[in-house]
């Protein structure tokens, strides 16, 4: 299914018909990527006055109660609120869902993400958003255990040079675009929002995606996918379809 698509005055040929799902499925337990201490994700049956929520307990349907923590068990998306004294919401800041987004794969330099390493690669670019793919890429980012580990970051130089050129939504295939522990500093958060100072309401992070290494850097048209909950994350689908420039 191609579709012709207008992204600022530039045209772009898309086929829908290949979805590219840079997600991270989430499980019941311990098979999930993880960070900072969070607790896996448990996905239980409903149960009250002798109704279960489990055919294979005995019950007439599946109804499953959801504990989760977005920012540590997968895919997730998150908004200024997630730095933010005054409460604001991943649901009332995404309000558009379609971008043109660059993929660029990088190697972090002494665990960390640098400017010089990315901004060259977007000069010819009119994307709104980027994905990062870090260096080494293998599987094992599906169900890492990064607590404690200290994973790679961005330079809040390369986050601040982002929001100056425009990127209004970042994906990263890291837990954090931050130092695991920073005393509390989380440089590149603020750096890319623009906080405290005048704010990016509309502007995303996307933390813990997975693009495998048969997906080529460049340009793909890409849909942010979130559930409607009123808090500063939620977990997320970003999926990704290929892009053609036409004029």
């Amino acid at each position: 299914m191609h579709t012709n698509i207008d992204i600022r005055g530039k045209l772009y040929e898309c086929d829908f018909s290949k979805p590219l799902d840079i997600s991270i499925p989430m499980h019941s337990g311990t098979n999930n990527p993880n960070a900072f201490h969070i607790q896996h994700p448990v996905f239980e049956p409903f149960r009250s006055d002798g109704f279960v929520g489990s055919v294979k307990q005995g019950g007439s349907v599946n109804c499953e109660n959801l504990f989760i923590n977005a920012h540590g068990n997968g895919t997730h998306t998150e908004c200024v609120g997630h730095i933010s004294a005054e409460r604001i919401t991943i649901h009332d800041s995404l309000k558009e869902f379609i971008f043109l987004a660059t993929l660029i794969t990088v190697q972090p330099q002494q665990n960390e993400v640098k400017a010089e390493s990315v901004m060259p690669k977007l000069i010819h670019t009119h994307s709104t958003a980027v994905i990062l793919r870090t260096l080494p890429n293998g599987t094992d980012k599906l169900l890492s255990n990064y607590s404690g580990n200290n994973p790679a970051w961005l330079e809040p130089l390369l986050c601040q040079q982002l929001k100056e050129a425009g990127i209004e939504h970042l994906l990263v295939d890291l837990p954090s675009v931050d130092p695991e522990v920073d005393a509390g500093k989380l440089s590149a958060h603020h750096a890319f929002w623009n906080y405290p100072d005048s704010p990016r309401k509309h502007a995303t992070i996307t933390e813990m995606v997975y693009v495998p290494d048969s997906m080529e850097d460049g340009n793909y048209i890409l849909n942010l996918q979130i559930a409607s909950l009123q808090t500063d994350a939620s977990p997320s689908k970003p999926v990704l379809y290929s892009a053609k420039l036409i004029s």
